[in-house]
């Protein structure tokens, strides 16, 4: 059996089990691995794909189960979703093929009781197809499809109106490209892009200044030369729109209160030549190595970082010019990179908005009169957005909404949707001290 199929089950299965990151998980597995490039790419669309479509998978599941999938052995339901991923969303893998090998993974990790089952319902899938709920149970129906837990697409569909919601959802199925920020202090556009050529990766200018889209896969970029000499850091475009809104130049003071691993900052200081200071903050000493590492990296001396806790006020900051909090969040907005963000419940996000403001409120408290605060999450909920910069400007009357993008004038507060603006699903709100 091949072993690139016994990878992605036991990856699955971890996932399934520990609740870990999807991104760590599978990065763990492949580096402990001796797999060529190719058969790594196919375990990476093994295990992200069967996790994004979760919930499509299950329903085709239950329709040819005598019991609830809750009943399943773990093992088995990982299997099943496995071999069901192949048949229904790979055409290059034959059916065939998924069902003799998700049998022989049954066999092999002590589940051949159930090789049977895994076989006959697995031949059904494939006899049958996809199945969807009719289109008047609306919110089922876009579950399903989407894979997506209908009491996010309940709130969607109230706060973004149905265009939006739908779009969102389309867009967080697929693999989205690898957008990167051009290290301006090193090169150019044009530069870079001849330089990414003869390396063989094809870099596509955006509509975005300094930003490109790179052809290749996001985990091979380190092994890049012009990566090791700093010539660009992995950026989506969503957040330098974001670096871009803080309208920083040269000689400015920058906070970046939650920085870590520091890709606004690292923007925001090529923005103003390397020239100024932003200070960088995180609660744990690894992921402020992270932000040195990185600026070390790019050859950006302006950027400094270390620990502090963002919710807490340090006397020995400020004022600033420019204060940036990107803060912790639900993470609905990048649910196309990390599909098990969708599947956790809405009520174990309630407690982020008492975070989020306590962040946002201190950091008010370094900008300097006339500076600017910038607060962004990468999720797409009002409780954590707009409800959070209402009432810090209801509370805090020496702030005001302004808007530094001339793209979003109309806009009191941004909302970047996926699919619609280019990037990640996105939350910007910035605010000018009186005075």
């Amino acid at each position: 059996m091949s072993n690139t199929r016994q990878i992605a089950f036991e990856a699955l299965y971890k996932v399934g089990k520990t609740e870990a990151y999807s991104n760590i998980t599978i990065d763990g597995y492949l580096s402990k691995t001796e797999l060529d490039t190719r058969d790594k790419a196919f375990v990476s669309a093994l295990f992200y794909g069967t996790i994004e479509r979760k919930l499509t998978i299950d329903y085709q599941l239950s329709l040819y189960l005598d019991k609830p999938l809750k009943k399943l052995r773990p093992e088995v339901l990982t299997i099943l979703e496995l071999g069901a991923y192949q048949i229904l969303f790979m055409d290059k893998v034959p059916s065939s093929a998924a069902v003799n090998e998700s049998v022989r993974l049954a066999k092999k990790n002590g589940c051949a009781f159930a090789a049977g089952l895994v076989n006959a319902v697995l031949r059904k899938l494939d006899k049958n197809g996809i199945k969807l709920p009719q289109k008047e149970f609306f919110e089922e129906y876009l579950s399903i499809k989407y894979s997506c837990p209908t009491e996010y697409i309940s709130v969607w569909l109230k706060e973004l109106g149905e265009e939006a919601t739908v779009s969102l959802l389309e867009s967080s199925l697929g693999c989205p490209g690898v957008a990167v920020r051009v290290n301006t202090t090193k090169t150019s556009d044009d530069e870079l892009i001849s330089l990414l050529s003869d390396e063989g990766v094809t870099a596509v200018p955006t509509q975005l200044e300094n930003a490109l889209i790179l052809s290749l896969n996001s985990r091979d970029i380190e092994y890049l030369d012009t990566f090791r000499n700093g010539y660009f850091h992995v950026q989506d475009l969503s957040c330098q729109i974001c670096a871009k809104a803080l309208s920083v130049k040269e000689g400015d003071t920058v906070l970046d209160m939650c920085s870590a691993p520091g890709g606004k900052a690292f923007t925001v200081a090529e923005i103003m030549n390397d020239k100024g200071q932003v200070h960088c903050f995180d609660i744990y000493e690894s992921r402020v190595k992270l932000i040195l590492d990185g600026a070390r990296r790019l050859g950006l001396k302006s950027v400094s970082a270390s620990v502090s806790d963002a919710s807490e006020y340090n006397a020995d900051l400020g004022p600033a010019d420019a204060v940036l909090c990107d803060v912790p969040c639900s993470g609905l907005g990048i649910i196309g990179r990390k599909p098990e963000i969708k599947y956790k419940s809405l009520n174990s996000l309630e407690n982020l908005p008492v975070i989020q403001y306590n962040i946002l409120k201190n950091a008010s408290r370094y900008v300097k009169k006339g500076g600017l605060l910038l607060y962004s999450t990468c999720t797409l909920l009002n409780r954590e957005n707009a409800d959070v910069c209402d009432k810090f400007l209801a509370e805090n009357p020496e702030f005001t909404a302004i808007n530094t993008l001339d793209d979003y004038k109309d806009r009191k507060y941004i909302t970047l949707l996926p699919g619609k603006d280019g990037g990640d699903g996105f939350f910007i709100a910035t605010f000018k001290r009186n005075g």
